[in-house]
């Protein structure tokens, strides 16, 4: 086998590191070391939190802190080196100076740097202490694992403006609020209501219905007044309450609508093994000639799976699986095919847009007679037939 260029490994090290990339088993390793890595981290700091705990292990929890940190510098030296896999539209520079401000890229940072810096800095090692424990931002990386997790950003992306809508409402009746509280208690209370921060304080904890106690009202028009906003409070809590989940519903929704509007069918698989004789043997995927019925939805290369795209070389000892809808045909494999209608969601997106399973990729697209091999910015159209491909098998799947 021919060695690596440097490219290749650079994208191997991505795929590595890159979250939900499972069609290879140092991947899928990489990925339960790391969350092991950082669950053991943050337990370490909760436990070092206990005199008792931190008395009788504290040699191992040192040890557990500096190992697991270490692994978060390698891996965000990693992140640096392949940062333009990630941002491929951009420089070499541009994509390192990109991940390095970006969110994910300060929580890598800061995950291990503040560990290191009382090294330099004496003085500041309680304020990096505090540093510390943004690391537990690393947390949301899991969230990318599951699907079904992954739905909460989703709708708190897509409901962004309406939420931010209603916090500015709030923020409005926060700041109207305590200038009238502040107005009419002060007299009665300057020692409680002696500015217009007091004010706020009470107002948010009125609004926000927790209700400390601390700050309230004596006076005969204070009370009305905070009776009018506590009833306000329960509304103005209750409208993000209420975006969210509306953002839920439609999310889901929207899955139940690409079966509903699209027509799904099952389809029939065969496989066939191609010789060095063979026409087939040499050419690209993209000039085969193919019934309009019968496509070629995975190539398996020894013990690997490659997704057929059209700049792929069929070589000898290859074996096609070839997809029809025919029912004349045995069946050894399950896919499904959708067929894209006006009012599908997915009508006019881009491929790299999809809200689909990271397991679940498109490897073929049906247009008017045309097989079409898709990428990320091939974009859908009403009429096109999608068949889609979940990776389940204990195969390598290469890309």
């Amino acid at each position: 086998m021919a060695a690596k260029t440097k490219e290749e490994r650079i994208r191997a090290l991505f795929k590595m590191v890159s979250v939900g990339v499972i069609d290879d088993p140092i991947n899928q390793s990489y990925d339960v070391i790391s969350t092991g890595a950082l669950i053991a981290n943050l337990v370490g700091a909760f436990a070092g939190t206990f005199k008792y705990v931190a008395d009788r292990f504290g040699t191992l929890l040192y040890w557990v802190e500096l190992i697991t940190v270490i692994f978060f510098a390698v891996d965000y030296t990693i992140r640096l080196i392949t940062s333009h896999c990630l941002y491929p539209d951009r420089t070499k520079k541009g994509a390192v100076a990109k991940y390095v401000f970006s969110f994910d890229g300060i929580v890598d940072l800061l995950s291990f740097l503040p560990y290191f810096l009382p090294i330099f800095f004496p003085a500041g090692i309680a304020a990096f202490r505090m540093f510390r424990m943004i690391r537990i931002f690393r947390l949301f990386r899991i969230n990318a694992y599951y699907d079904s997790l992954n739905v909460i950003t989703e709708v708190i992306s897509a409901k962004s403006q309406q939420l931010l809508s209603s916090v500015f409402i709030i923020f409005t009746l926060m700041l109207a609020s305590s200038l009238c509280m502040y107005s009419l208690e002060h007299e009665a209370q300057p020692d409680i209501f002696e500015n217009a921060f007091s004010g706020i304080w009470w107002s948010v904890s009125t609004l926000l219905t927790v209700g400390y106690g601390d700050i309230y009202p004596v006076t005969i028009l204070g009370k009305i007044f905070s009776i009018i906003i506590t009833f306000l409070g329960v509304g103005m809590v209750a409208i993000p309450t209420g975006i969210i989940s509306a953002g839920f519903v439609e999310q889901y929704s929207r899955f139940t609508n690409i079966s509903d509007v699209g027509i799904e069918e099952n389809m029939k698989f065969i496989t066939v093994r191609i010789k060095a004789k063979d026409e087939w043997t040499g050419k690209n995927i993209k000039d085969i000639s193919l019934p309009h019925d019968v496509a070629i939805t995975a190539i398996q290369r020894g013990n690997e799976t490659i997704i057929p795209r059209g700049n792929v070389i069929l070589k000898a000892d290859d074996r096609l699986v070839l997809g029809t809808t025919r029912d004349d045909v045995q069946t050894n494999l399950t896919l499904k095919e959708i067929t894209i209608k006006k009012h599908n969601p997915w009508n006019g997106m881009q491929i790299s847009d999809l809200d689909i399973s990271r397991k679940t990729f498109i490897v073929l697209i049906k247009r008017q007679g045309e097989n079409i091999f898709p990428n990320g910015s091939q974009v859908l159209a009403e009429n096109d037939t999608v068949i889609m491909l979940t990776k389940g098998s204990k195969n390598k799947i290469r890309f």
